[in-house]
């Protein structure tokens, strides 16, 4: 399933340019310091489930799901009188773009197109805000098939 992974992380990079960093998420948006170590905006991916099933001869096919975070860092003041509050629609039309960009996304035969399953955001420390989406797609996997 790597090829999945990296066909998704090349189409966001090369889709999205304003990013500053497209990578695995290992946590790095987990931290008790006052900086993060990655710039924004960024995406990172992970959370990677797949439930598997036996097809037969070492062949499975895979249920499974993938969560994408775009994060950004909000240091403008956006209430509503302060001339910029189109920073949040910003923030929303980059989200959406992403959106977009994956939605239907498929790379390959073995892979079902990607299709949104749930999306949230949240604040964290240090004004980053995230916008987390989850994807699903199944994968034909013959990578043990009996030959």
């Amino acid at each position: 399933m790597e090829d999945v992974f990296l066909s998704i992380q090349e189409r966001i990079a090369e889709s999205l340019p304003e990013l500053s960093l497209v990578d695995e998420d290992y946590g790095q948006l987990i931290t008790d310091e006052d900086t993060y170590p990655v710039t924004f905006p960024c995406v990172l991916m992970g959370d990677i489930e797949a439930d598997w099933e036996n097809i037969g001869a070492g062949v499975q096919k895979g249920v499974c799901s993938i969560t994408v975070k775009l994060a950004i860092d909000c240091y403008d003041d956006t209430h509503y009188t302060s001339g910029t509050a189109d920073k949040i629609r910003e923030r929303l039309a980059l989200n959406k773009r992403l959106y977009k960009m994956l939605q239907g996304f498929r790379n390959s035969r073995e892979m079902s197109a990607l299709i949104r399953t749930k999306s949230t955001d949240y604040s964290l420390p240090h004004q980053v805000k995230v916008y987390e989406t989850t994807f699903r797609f199944t994968y034909h996997d013959d990578s043990a098939a009996i030959r």
